[in-house]
């Protein structure tokens, strides 16, 4: 590989800095609030689904109460 100088190496850091495109803030606040609704519903339908497992072991051992 051919080495470059540490100043070329910053110089093309900061060319290739320049061509990424930042999300706006009102992308960052929906993908955000997109994020939380879908860890709440995941986390409704495992809750569901370990009450069912639960339930479902308690009555196949006879243990329900």
């Amino acid at each position: 590989m051919a080495k470059t100088n540490p100043f070329e190496f910053l110089q093309e850091v900061r060319e290739e800095a320049n061509k990424v495109t930042w999300p706006s803030r009102r992308e960052i606040m929906i993908s955000t609030a997109m994020v939380f609704i879908m860890v709440a519903i995941a986390s409704i339908f495992f809750l569901a689904v370990d009450s069912v497992l639960h339930r479902g072991v308690q009555w196949i051992l006879g243990i329900a109460s």
